[in-house]
């Protein structure tokens, strides 16, 4: 799997390009892990993943490293699979997948998928 990581002050944009499973993990932490302290917003742009299955949930619901406990985690650019899956895992399990702390921010439009 590609992964492009862009800082830009405190944020960091990572966008995975492919599917993210659990072969695709690796990678991804790999990215997450590579990134400065300074660091407080990680933002997964997923514009160019139209499909995750529950790797994805992990990834962008795990907790953030012990190194790094006031970052937070966003997503941004969601195809409708991975929104889906997103909203389902919510919805059966709101205590665990609580969408609102991924997405408290995000401007109108983006959430959506990809013209």
């Amino acid at each position: 799997m590609n992964v492009i990581t862009t800082i830009t002050g405190t944020t960091a944009r990572v966008t995975p390009y492919g599917e993210i499973d659990f072969d695709a993990l690796p990678s991804l932490h790999a990215a997450v892990d590579r990134l400065p302290p300074l660091v407080t917003l990680l933002l997964w742009d997923l514009g160019h993943t139209p499909f995750t299955d529950v790797a994805g949930l992990r990834l962008v619901f795990g907790h953030a490293p012990e190194s790094s406990p006031h970052r937070r985690t966003a997503v941004t650019r969601l195809h409708d699979q991975p929104l889906h899956l997103l909203l389902l895992a919510a919805d059966l399990f709101p205590a665990a997948y609580d969408i609102s702390r991924l997405v408290p921010d995000t401007p109108a439009g983006l959430m959506g998928p990809r013209p």
